[in-house]
């Protein structure tokens, strides 16, 4: 299917036209949507590609069509970020699998061939039962509004392992400082401020010179920055600056005495962001290909970007933080995920607690 092309009409309306391709006679056929305003229009279209054979009944509406009311009802309320995840998911898995299926004829066993199909094909266990959490959304709104039984009720989720983060061990992270303290630049302070401040990499490349306190040694999370699947333009993606990622992300965190000197070296106006110096920011994907290189260049491991964060959290504790503490200067919602996910015991710290057992006193 083509395009959708939008434009004011003569009589105030605008109108969205889609060219569906030649008659049996070679004549051009469109599909056209009408709407007041131009965002009107590619509301209704979006409808229409999620849900495009109307229902008669709930007990004929189909996934499609449930998808899409759930979608309306939702969007005004969530962050764009998170609409156009949904969105991707929908169009993506979602709708090729059971688009066309009615919502009450779905079965537990369409839910458990979906599951071993998609890991099959590839994608991770926790990326799975993303897409179900999803679903189980759009399902328990069904459930509210047109009181039909929850599919999903009882739906056992396929197991998560949890991945080993590989992290730079203390020689390697030394080598790392050496570098940055002897060739200082934008990115290396970025790099050195996430690897003592723990800051996700979207955080760090939102942040502006107006977010740092010189002063009173603060840094203030005000905002994250990240590529999203775009669906209002021709554009595939476009990059967004919104909201932390939780209430509790957004937070301000003491700066390390040992930051201060490049903060202050590299000091710049209010309205420059911190990793290029000028009012346009840099995006996560520019910073995790300059780290790579930086690793490469320097026969460091390939490390993700993120595990700089998970370093500084065990760092931390090895230095003898409180959980508590910890987790609100990492900005998250609980102590429990702290823990879990970000608290890594090396081996010689192992070794040195197990050799704290003695044969007698």
């Amino acid at each position: 299917m083509s395009r959708l092309n939008i434009y004011a009409r003569k009589d105030g309306r605008y109108e969205g036209r889609i060219y569906l391709g030649r008659d049996e006679n070679g004549k051009r056929r469109y599909k056209s949507y009408y709407g007041a305003i131009a965002e009107e229009v590619r509301r209704k279209y979006e409808i229409a590609q999620l849900s495009y054979i109307p229902s008669e009944s709930v007990t004929k509406m189909t996934v499609s069509e449930l998808a899409a009311e759930w979608l309306l009802s939702v969007k005004n309320r969530i962050k764009e970020s998170t609409l156009a995840n949904y969105r991707l998911k929908l169009v993506k898995h979602i709708l090729p699998c059971f688009g066309a299926l009615g919502i009450c004829s779905l079965g537990n066993r369409d839910i458990y061939a979906f599951i071993d199909q998609k890991i099959a094909a590839g994608l991770s266990v926790r990326y799975v039962s993303d897409i179900l959490v999803l679903m189980k959304s759009l399902f328990k709104y069904a459930a509210k509004e047109y009181s039909i039984k929850n599919v999903f009720d009882g739906i056992a989720m396929p197991k998560k392992q949890q991945n080993e983060v590989r992290l730079l061990s203390p020689e390697e992270e030394s080598r790392l400082k050496a570098y940055i303290s002897d060739n200082p630049s934008l990115v290396c302070m970025g790099i050195a401020l996430t690897m003592y401040t723990g800051l996700r990499i979207g955080e760090l490349c939102a942040l502006q010179w107006s977010d740092i306190d010189l002063k009173n040694k603060t840094l203030t999370v005000r905002k994250t920055i990240q590529r999203i699947q775009s669906y209002d333009s021709d554009c595939k993606t476009r990059l967004v600056i919104t909201e932390p990622k939780s209430t509790r992300s957004r937070r301000t965190i003491p700066i390390p005495k040992c930051m201060m000197k490049m903060l202050r070296s590299f000091k710049s106006d209010d309205s420059a962001f911190l990793l290029t110096g000028t009012d346009k920011p840099m995006e996560p994907r520019a910073l995790q290909y300059r780290f790579s290189r930086l690793l490469k260049k320097l026969s460091l491991p390939h490390i993700h970007y993120h595990a700089l964060r998970h370093r500084f959290s065990t760092s931390a504790i090895e230095l003898g933080f409180d959980v508590k503490t910890l987790s609100e200067i990492l900005g998250h919602s609980s102590v429990e995920l702290t823990m879990r996910l970000y608290v890594h015991s090396s081996f010689e710290r192992k070794r040195a607690y197990m050799d704290m057992f003695r044969w007698s006193d």
